[in-house]
């Protein structure tokens, strides 16, 4: 394999380059959509604001954990979110990966707006690394002597991706990275615009790669709370979410820019990504305002096994369940027999409230919140 100079190794580095006109209309949609964003959840009051609130940092915490390759429980997530939140949850067995994502993904909302240190990295790792017993340097930077690589392919002829700097580097790689975070995030300095910060602010630490493991989901983390701290409130976007609906272009735009220092094209996949995390966020705040309708029209028309199979669905989010809520997932849901699931889903349908396609084994169900707009 031929020898890769990566970015690190460049006499310039950490001081990237990018041509500021190529986001200038980036930049412009992002200031308009967070002011959409923002407007429509003041419009969000009570039990829906935290249902909105749950939905989002929920799925975050499943997302940024699914583009590492671990498959988490959704209702269990969504159990640890709502206690972290300090809300009212039933009491369920929540696996260590699962609470340690949520603690971090509301420590990263409620803690938002303070200054960046090397303490609360730590704590992020030790959240995110809940439970492993497989790593070394668990709320501290890596420390072992082998080369920190990102490899894929045959163990016996392995593709180099990338390689960070040593570990003996991290101490000093980190101060430097931690002081000029603080730096470009503090309100006197308008230097720099919100989507480059961020997208500076990834590409960074995921090349210093600071950590055993979980660089991946903590520098995603960075980069919604540079965006909050540029915005002066919390992001609540769907960033990981909509990484991980084409995360091979996620990879390989990280990959095209770890060797060069103009990340201009970095900056723009990054950019257009934040602007369709902001998209899907109003999509969920549209989706959540139709829930409070759906149930002020419907409650009292659903038994309730119907009640927890919608609930259930508008948990799910917007993109309902894949491939759709047949019969067998209604039975499995409310724990009921496929007979009675059968009668509870042509009620449903008869009243307009599901919407079939399909027919016998192929039939599916879609909620019918359309006609309440």
């Amino acid at each position: 394999m031929a020898y890769k100079t990566w970015n690190w190794l460049l006499k310039k580095w950490p001081h990237f380059s990018y041509d500021k006109e190529v986001l200038e209309k980036l930049e412009l949609q992002f200031s308009q959509n967070t002011g959409t964003v923002f407007g429509a959840i003041k419009h969000i009051k009570g039990v829906s604001k935290d249902d909105l609130l749950v939905e989002i940092l929920s799925n975050e915490a499943i997302k940024t954990s699914k583009i590492e390759g671990e498959v988490l429980n959704r209702e269990s997530v969504q159990s640890s979110i709502k206690k972290n939140l300090g809300l009212t949850v039933e009491n369920r067995k929540v696996a260590p990966a699962e609470f340690g994502i949520s603690e971090m993904m509301v420590d990263l909302y409620q803690n938002h707006d303070k200054a960046l240190t090397h303490k609360h990295l730590f704590e992020w790792h030790k959240m995110i690394t809940n439970g492993r017993r497989d790593l070394t340097d668990i709320g501290r930077y890596r420390t072992h002597k082998s080369p920190m690589q990102v490899v894929s392919g045959r163990l016996d002829k392995p593709t180099i991706h990338f390689e960070a700097p040593p570990s003996d580097k991290m101490q000093t790689e980190m101060e430097l990275f931690i002081s000029w975070f603080n730096k470009i995030h503090h309100t006197d300095n308008t230097s720099m615009l919100p989507l480059a910060k961020a997208g500076i602010t990834h590409l960074y630490f995921v090349c210093i790669h600071p950590f055993e493991d979980g660089n991946g989901r903590v520098g995603r983390a960075l980069a919604e709370k540079s965006i909050a701290l540029s915005t002066g409130q919390p992001t609540l976007i769907s960033l990981s979410h909509t990484i991980e609906a084409n995360k091979k272009a996620y990879y390989n735009s990280l990959e095209s820019n770890n060797t060069t220092l103009d990340i201009t094209d970095w900056l723009l996949y990054f950019g257009e990504t934040i602007l369709e995390a902001q998209q899907d966020t109003l999509k969920r705040i549209d989706f959540i305002v139709e829930k409070t309708k759906f149930f002020d029209r419907y409650s009292n028309q659903l038994n309730e096994r119907q009640k927890k199979v919608t609930l259930r669905l508008f948990e799910v989010g917007h993109a309902g369940f894949i491939g759709g809520l047949s019969a067998e997932k209604y039975t499995k849901i409310a724990k009921t027999s496929a007979s009675t699931a059968t009668r509870d889903l042509k009620d449903l349908t008869d009243k307009q409230i599901l919407i079939k396609t399909g027919e016998l084994k192929g039939s599916r169900y879609s909620l019918n919140i359309k006609k309440d707009n």
